[in-house]
């Protein structure tokens, strides 16, 4: 099986798909396209037809990095289980790593909300390039700069907090934008309302989307 055609610009996110991780995933998805990868996630379609682990496998052959976020392995609270997905994941993706020459090239991130947090549940991953976001947007983009610098080889990146201002003008322009499209037919008050019902029910691919369409009208790209 040939490598995808745009193999050398996916990136195949592995993280938990609960609520309060939204506030991660945003700015991790906006970071990528920010630097102009593509950001490849099990979300990104709903095949009911689709088995999800097929569906993880073949975004793996596809991408030639990777973010694994194993930052939700702890349980929350007794009798809770551990959260393993991700780790099996990022087994499938070292695998394909290691076991065929034609994935020899591929390159993976680790995180993880508190510095050595994952030797409690996986210490055979001693030694990977593991960075540690403490649940923090900022602190989370700050990792990803500094991976794509220097793992992935980008240069002439924007400062981390540039990138994160951006990323808040960018979820202000949003929502002004939105507020605009309700406002003929509704009293401030309520477009923005609808404005923010409209956010927050955004898929991952119109989140994407909306995100590319940004960086494009405001010619905000780094360097190369």
């Amino acid at each position: 099986m040939p490598l995808h055609p745009h193999f050398e610009r996916n990136v195949f996110i592995n993280c938990p798909f609960d609520d309060d991780y939204f506030l991660l995933l945003k700015p991790l998805l906006f970071t990528i396209i920010y630097f102009e990868f593509e950001p490849r996630i099990a979300l990104e379609s709903s095949d009911s037809g689709n088995a999800r682990l097929a569906k993880i496998i073949q975004l793996i052959r596809e991408s030639q990095f990777s973010i694994h976020d194993l930052s939700r392995l702890r349980a929350k609270k007794i009798d809770d289980f551990y959260r393993l997905n991700m780790p099996f994941e990022l087994g499938i993706d070292f695998g394909a790593r290691n076991f065929d020459p034609k994935y020899h090239s591929k390159r993976a991130l680790v995180l993880e909300a508190g510095a050595f947090d994952y030797m409690k549940a996986i210490s055979d991953i001693n030694g990977y390039d593991i960075k540690s976001h403490h649940n923090n947007p900022e602190v989370l983009i700050a990792c990803l700069r500094s991976w794509f610098a220097e793992t992935v080889g980008k240069r002439g990146l924007n400062a981390s907090s540039k990138i994160y201002d951006d990323f808040i003008v960018f979820n202000r322009d949003m929502f002004d934008h939105k507020t605009l499209k309700y406002k003929s037919n509704h009293t401030a008050t309520e477009a923005e309302h609808f404005a923010r019902l409209e956010i927050d029910e955004l898929t991952i691919p119109e989140y994407i989307d909306e995100v590319k369409d940004w960086l494009q009208k405001t010619n905000n790209r780094p360097g190369k």
